[in-house]
């Protein structure tokens, strides 16, 4: 989503108007899966649920995974802060405006949402009920800071992306007030990796590892190291499931995986020709099915960003050329199997921006 846009403008000024044509829905109990109830075909066994960011409706919402066509049967759990008194102070009428992020975390024996709007709003959502572990509005009603994505480390602090605001911010952990920002310009994704006991944050020209601690008592970000993108337009991070050294990449033009002990972008992953396009807003793997998810958007709706359509590739082998290994800074063509799309889940009248699996990095459910 563009850090200033034309029509993001003329949704600031109509917001009281789209705030009172949407019911108030707070989080929704959890509905599981039917026992012995088959996937729909082509679907593979085994398949998740999928979490999206449903901007048209002001909802996070997970559908059934095993259901193409989405509609109000195939939601399993939906959240909006719209109408809801634990998250009022936090203006969601002005902030929830865009909603952004949407991904699950595991933390302490509990699951949790991470989720934001590129409005201001910004919160850890304990899942199912919708209470509040932490939340914060970001220059409110505004674009200033334009949040993208969060991460909760593990020490139960919190970190934010603002894109237009150039800047991660890191919050000390509730009840703490305290934060530190790292400046980091078109900053867009989020991801911890606890192997290596670092913040990997995306900016709109470069990948940095940032080490989270204190320095008197309030939060500091550190660089440790930083790599230029192959291209400008870094937009979504998250760890590839099936590989720990590797992190998915997506910038304005295609879609990499960065191989974190050789300091490399790739594009050798199965199915990388069909994966890696232009414009992805989100892409991640399954740990258990290997199916790829991933967003693009789709003329001809509200917003430029916006799509109806889920898209899921079913990788197969690596290609006979090897491995596209692209040095920071340089620009290659991909290599690799098939991996064309195999299904496309459907949401009429929809306005997706990110959609991920809704299954934690262990390969277990939520």
């Amino acid at each position: 989503m563009p850090a200033v846009h034309l029509a993001a403008l003329v949704a600031l000024a109509t917001v009281a108007t789209a705030v009172l044509s949407i019911p108030a829905v707070r989080a929704t109990p959890a509905v599981r899966p039917t026992p012995g109830v088959p996937p729909e075909a082509g679907v593979p066994a085994g398949t998740p649920d999928v979490i999206v960011t449903e901007q048209a409706t002001r909802r996070l919402v997970v559908f059934d995974g095993r259901r193409r066509v989405w509609g109000p049967a195939a939601e399993r759990w939906a959240f909006t802060p719209l109408g809801d008194p634990r998250y009022a102070d936090l203006a969601p009428e002005r902030s929830w405006v865009h909603p952004d992020e949407a991904k699950v975390r595991r933390w302490r024996g509990r699951t949790y949402v991470l989720t934001t709007a590129s409005y201001g709003f910004a919160a850890v959502v304990a899942y199912p009920s919708g209470d509040r572990y932490w939340a914060r509005a970001l220059a409110p009603g505004t674009l200033r800071v334009n949040p993208h994505s969060a991460e909760l480390l593990p020490d139960g602090s919190v970190a934010v992306a603002g894109s237009t605001g150039g800047l991660v911010r890191l919050y000390a952990p509730p009840p703490g007030d305290a934060s530190a920002d790292f400046a980091l310009p078109d900053a867009h994704g989020l991801q911890w990796d606890g192997r290596r006991g670092v913040l990997w944050a995306l900016g709109g020209d470069r990948l940095v590892a940032l080490r989270a601690g204190t320095v008197g008592g309030r939060p500091r970000l550190r660089p440790v190291d930083e790599v230029r993108l192959p291209e400008p337009g870094g937009h979504d991070l998250g760890q590839v499931a099936r590989d720990p050294d590797r992190l998915w990449v997506s910038t304005g033009t295609a879609v990499y995986q960065y191989v974190k002990s050789r300091r490399a972008f790739v594009r050798d992953y199965p199915g990388a020709p069909a994966v890696s396009r232009a414009r992805v807003k989100a892409v991640g793997d399954d740990p258990l099915t290997g199916q790829v998810l991933s967003t693009v958007p789709e003329p001809g709706l509200t917003e430029d960003w916006w799509t109806t359509g889920v898209t899921v590739h079913r990788p197969g082998p690596a290609g006979p050329a090897g491995p596209a290994v692209l040095p920071p800074g340089s620009l290659g063509r991909p290599s690799g199997g098939a991996g064309e799309p195999t299904g496309v889940y459907r949401l009429a009248g929809g306005g997706i921006y990110k959609a991920r699996w809704w299954r934690l990095p262990t390969g277990r459910t939520p």
